[in-house]
């Protein structure tokens, strides 16, 4: 069986020839290259192997550059530490992977996989071939993509206000709540002073990032760096005591308590 190996680490290179090895199905001294640049290089002057087992960043870049430019039409079983957004890519397409760092029960029920999948090694006439298993254009994109995830969303940082004597910049960083009073948002800061807003309550708490402002009630945002303490008021409402001079305490509402709490919890 003809095996490619594309890796950059040498340890985990030798790791992959080291199973191979102890599933009997490689050469003593298997190709193991370490870029883009060599692989690309060795597959435009060797036939196509029976399978390659590959790393998703080289020495030069990434892996994908390389089936980009040339087209792959064995499996890949590809070694990856990139968990959060390529593990449910490779699962929604059927792609074997190997998550490092990996045993050889793991290693073994990969190549199980591409095996019950190839229909065999020694497959007879009519039996779909390894060839069946090759990464399409489309699957490639896909990984592609979600090795780069789309950048979330964007929250504003400065408030532009528009003060009697011009244009005042207040870091939302500075904001300790955002309170609106007959329909308009105002933000105060640690000092107490008040900041008119354009936009609505909703509206500006849509710019603001949840992670650190969060609704107390119908009329009011905390920052959460600003929350000294939470304690227990009446009727299912929960008094917040804010860092700032003069010292200030905002109320949630019933409806928004159990939300809240849970926004506390981060």
């Amino acid at each position: 069986m003809n095996i490619l190996i594309l890796e950059d680490e040498e340890l985990a290179a030798r790791q992959t020839v080291d199973f191979l090895a102890r599933a009997g199905l490689a050469p003593p001294a298997p190709p193991v290259l370490r870029s883009v640049a060599k692989a690309l290089a060795w597959l435009e002057t060797h036939p196509m192997p029976d399978l390659i087992f590959s790393d998703i960043e080289l020495l030069d870049g990434n892996v994908f550059g390389l089936y980009e430019q040339f087209r792959v039409t064995c499996p890949v079983i590809f070694t990856t530490a990139y968990d959060q957004f390529l593990l449910p890519a490779f699962r929604g397409n059927g792609i074997a992977y190997l998550l490092k760092p990996f045993d050889y029960a793991q290693f073994r029920e990969a190549l199980d996989k591409y095996q019950l999948l190839a229909g065999g090694l020694s497959a007879g006439p009519g039996a779909p071939g390894p060839g069946h298993l090759a990464l399409s254009p489309e699957v490639l994109r896909a990984l592609a993509q979600a090795l780069h995830p789309p950048p979330g969303p964007q929250y504003k940082q400065r408030f532009s206000v528009r003060m009697r004597n011009g244009l005042y910049v207040l870091p939302v960083a500075d904001v300790a709540y955002v309170q609106a009073d007959a329909g308009v948002a105002f933000a105060v800061d640690a000092a107490g002073a008040r900041y008119p807003l354009a936009g609505t309550l909703a509206e500006v708490e849509r710019q603001l990032d949840p992670a650190h402002f969060g609704r107390l009630n119908r009329s009011e945002l905390v920052n959460i760096a600003f929350v000294a303490r939470v304690e227990a008021y009446f009727n299912n409402r929960l008094a917040v005591q804010l860092r700032t001079k003069p010292e200030a305490v905002l109320t949630t509402s019933a409806a928004q308590t159990p939300e809240f709490r849970r926004w506390l919890e981060g």
